[in-house]
């Protein structure tokens, strides 16, 4: 529940993740729900989830990828 209120607190504010296997990932925190965060990145091109099969989830079909991060594989958010 910490990540979910951390990720909140950070909502529309450029951040780099950390997750739980080592991957980071950077960009924009552009919505958050009990189980996902929703970072909005700067690379152009198909949306790539973690959480949906590639192709389906949040923001599919838009110019600005989104990527879909479970909460439960969050270790660290900082604010950049």
């Amino acid at each position: 529940m910490d990540a979910y209120y951390n990720c909140l607190g950070c909502m529309n504010r450029r951040v780099r993740v950390l997750t739980r296997d080592g991957q980071q990932h950077e960009g924009t925190i552009v919505k958050v729900d009990r189980n996902n965060v929703y970072l909005k990145t700067e690379s152009n091109g198909r949306v790539q989830t973690s959480a949906f099969y590639p192709g389906y989830g949040y923001g599919y079909g838009y110019g600005n990828q989104i990527l879909t991060l479970s909460l439960f594989t969050l270790l660290a958010i900082a604010l950049i």
